[in-house]
């Protein structure tokens, strides 16, 4: 049975957790789908993990657009989301166009990255049928705004921010909320003030749902591991094996453990 954005709230209401991985083709859709992830996220992490850019800033909505239409073809029943790359959504007639172009390449929502501002394209976005994630903490398209990949919400106003971001993206209809690398104790008090499904990455383990890279937790991504990255491929398991593990652990509330968040 397919994977709907009413199956992700009901996991949420019966208090489970839900897996989400990035994928990027429809081998691995069809693999990642299989193993009982229940979200494919085609990410515009795309540009560094399999084009070997420095960021995801050069990603362009047309290769978006492809990257979503092979995963839809590989899919076995997992809510594709995809993201919509830097500068596709800058003002609300381009975000609404950008949006449209990934869902008829076979996204079930669109991801997007931002606070308050995002609020109207948000509602637009779900007027017309299309569903959003909004991308708060750690926005990896606003690297060069902030100096790096640092965790975000350390300080009392970028904490207070990122809690009046999200109050905000719920109430114009965000479908999902993703927070990435913010304190654990920020998101347990965000997760008691929304009700949406949310997913983690560098989160604590307090959110509904995590989602990793799939070429991390892979362990084959060259270079340093981000502290919230765990290697399932360990042992001499198969990647499918890997993939059931990741999904086991996110259930069963191993994955992510203290060593994976930040304070």
């Amino acid at each position: 049975m397919a994977v709907t954005l009413s199956t992700i709230n009901k996991i949420k209401s019966q208090g489970e957790k839900f897996t989400c991985l990035t994928t990027y083709d429809a081998t691995f859709a069809n693999l990642v789908s299989r193993a009982g992830v229940e979200i494919i996220l085609v990410g515009d992490s795309l540009g560094m993990v399999l084009q070997g850019r420095e960021s995801t800033v050069p990603v362009s909505v047309e290769e978006m657009a492809y990257h979503t239409a092979c995963v839809r073809r590989g899919n076995q029943g997992a809510l594709i989301m995809s993201d919509l790359p830097f500068m596709s959504y800058a003002t609300e007639a381009q975000g609404l166009e950008s949006a449209a172009a990934l869902m008829r390449a076979g996204a079930h929502i669109v991801k997007l990255e931002g606070g308050q501002w995002l609020c109207p394209l948000v509602k637009k976005l779900a007027d017309g049928g299309i569903p959003a994630c909004v991308h708060l903490g750690l926005t990896p398209q606003s690297v060069n705004k902030f100096g790096g990949y640092k965790v975000q919400g350390r300080d009392a106003a970028t904490r207070q921010q990122l809690i009046d971001d999200s109050l905000a993206a719920e109430a114009a209809g965000a479908a999902i909320l993703l927070y990435e690398c913010i304190p654990s104790d920020l998101m347990s008090e965000i997760m008691k003030k929304v009700h949406a499904p949310v997913i983690g990455i560098g989160a604590g383990g307090s959110t509904d749902g995590q989602v990793l890279v799939l070429h991390d937790m892979l362990g084959i991504t060259p270079g340093k591991t981000a502290k919230f990255v765990r290697n399932f491929m360990v042992g001499g398991v198969s990647i499918a094996g890997a993939v059931e593990a990741y999904v086991k652990a996110v259930k069963d509330g191993s994955f992510p453990s203290t060593e994976h968040e930040f304070e």
